[in-house]
């Protein structure tokens, strides 16, 4: 029976050359787990639980990153936002000499205005600097896709206008930001054929404005940016006698219906039960394929007999570390600096640690009703971070090594029958040896169950009824996924 398979395959891959697609109806099978890049893999063991309790601990000297100190000529010289914005720059410079100024480092400053209304939380006109290192890939074209990793150096206290007040911001969001700088450790040792940008902004507490600043340059310059991880309580709060947090998790927050959807195209994506399928949640989607080939995880599936698909609440990845896909754009009445880059049209996530500790998060340091108050480094698991800090340079060095999205992804639907035929138009990055591969699902599963290859054509035509599945076409180089796109109905 297996050779037989094989027989078929090689027959079916000789109709698809010929052709330009599968006539014969292809079955496909089980989504197979993400075989480890043993290159990847090296890189990733040069993350370190010391470099990250060094930067946070370096970031949390500084007293104070309220974004409003930037303002403040009264702090002490070695305090404030100032001096953090300073130092980072400075560490990215020194990670690029490491590598023979791989990186570029920029400045993203910029004057805010003052806020109107009582609730604003810039009062006055204050400067902002994001600070941001491009590691660009080696491809000469131009549409090879960019990936972001973004964490936020600011802090506060109790009062977000207390610009004087100790904030030492370990958790939040130092933790973060140690994520962007380890990646860019280890990442830029790497030879990638796309490009990383490795970010730390400001104004995160003050209504993500730094984020939102460097999302419209994305925009307005044209990065092909095609997946942003936002690091945002990334500590693994360690309060001791807290029983209820889980230092094996990390959850990754992804919005539905696109922030940027017109009022049609969110119609469509609900009338076809598509609305979990942004590319937010592809790139979330993505995020949970990866993790198993680098945490040492293998996928149990328990298919349900009679159907040939195996079901995703079924996997089992214990007890290796892995993320948690929460189905929510953020927390309850909380944001994240991934919702300006979803504003801008760009696919982002947001991680974050299992159970946030809120003594230890927006408070004034001190001590009431012998309860500790404060956002103060022995609460952080370096260790942990360390951890988000490799799922995440993970997720951006496969990324970067991928085709970028094929392009007008549709399903045709010009008769009534229970085949399902696919097509689309080639990637705009595609490199020699670039295949397309068809995943899917049942409408009740969150992740990818099975997939097809439909080699190098693009179209296919699938032994699967469409009204019992969601489809998503992804481009593949040499094992590296680009995100799938989800396919719109078409008569052609």
């Amino acid at each position: 029976m297996k050779h037989l398979r094989i027989v078929q395959s090689l027959v079916l891959g000789v109709l698809i050359a010929k052709t330009g697609w599968a006539q014969t109806p292809v079955d496909g099978g089980p989504l197979a787990p993400t075989k480890p890049d043993p290159v990847i893999a090296a890189a990733l063991s040069g993350i370190s639980a010391e470099h990250v309790q060094r930067d946070i601990a370096k970031l949390v000297s500084f007293g104070t990153r309220n974004t409003l100190s930037s303002m403040d000529t009264g702090l002490p010289p070695d305090q404030g936002i100032n001096v953090a914005a300073a130092w980072l720059e400075s560490e990215y410079r020194a990670i690029s000499a490491q590598c023979g100024g791989c990186l570029e480092v920029k400045r993203d400053e910029f004057v805010e205005p003052a806020g109107t209304g009582p609730a604003s939380r810039v009062p006055r006109p204050t400067k902002l600097v994001n600070i941001y290192a491009i590691l660009y890939g080696t491809a000469q074209d131009k549409s090879a896709p960019w990936v972001l990793v973004t964490g936020h150096y600011d802090s506060r206290a109790t009062d977000v206008l207390d610009d004087k007040a100790g904030a030492p911001g370990a958790n939040d969001d130092a933790s973060g930001v140690a994520v962007s700088l380890e990646s860019a450790r280890v990442l830029s040792k790497m030879k990638l054929p796309s490009t990383i940008v490795f970010v730390a902004v400001a104004g995160e507490e003050q209504g993500l404005i730094g984020a939102r600043h460097l999302a419209q340059r994305a925009k307005a310059e044209g990065w092909p940016l095609e997946a942003v991880l936002n690091n945002d309580i990334v500590g693994g709060d360690t309060t001791p006698g807290n029983t209820m947090q889980d230092k094996d998790v990390v959850r990754v927050f992804s919005e539905n219906v696109p922030a940027t959807a017109t009022a049609e195209q969110e119609k469509q994506m609900l009338a076809l039960g598509a609305e979990s399928d942004s590319p937010s949640r592809e790139l979330a989607r993505t995020v949970a394929e990866l993790a198993p080939a680098y945490f040492g995880a293998t996928a149990e599936h328990a298919p349900p007999a009679g159907t040939g698909m195996a079901r995703s609440h079924m996997v089992r990845m214990v007890p290796a570390f892995h993320p948690v896909l929460e189905l929510r754009r953020d927390r309850y009445l909380r944001g994240g600096d991934h919702t300006a880059f979803n504003g801008e049209g760009f696919a982002a996530v947001r991680f974050t640690e299992w159970r946030e500790n809120y003594n230890h998060q927006h408070q004034t340091v001190r001590v009431e009703n012998g309860v500790q108050y404060g956002d103060l480094l022995p609460y952080v698991d370096f260790s942990y971070v360390a951890k988000v800090a490799k799922l995440n340079a993970a997720v951006l060095a496969s990324l970067a090594q991928a085709p970028s999205e094929p392009r007008n992804v549709r399903i045709l639907t010009r008769a009534l029958d229970n085949n399902s035929e696919l097509a689309w138009d080639a990637s705009a990055f595609a490199p020699p040896g670039t295949t397309y591969e068809v995943v899917w699902r049942p409408t009740g599963e969150l992740l990818w169950t099975n997939a097809a290859s439909a080699g190098s054509a693009t179209r296919i035509t699938l032994n699967v009824s469409k009204d019992n599945v969601l489809f998503g076409v992804r481009a593949v180089t040499n094992g590296y996924s680009s995100l799938p796109v989800p396919p719109m109905p078409a008569r052609q």
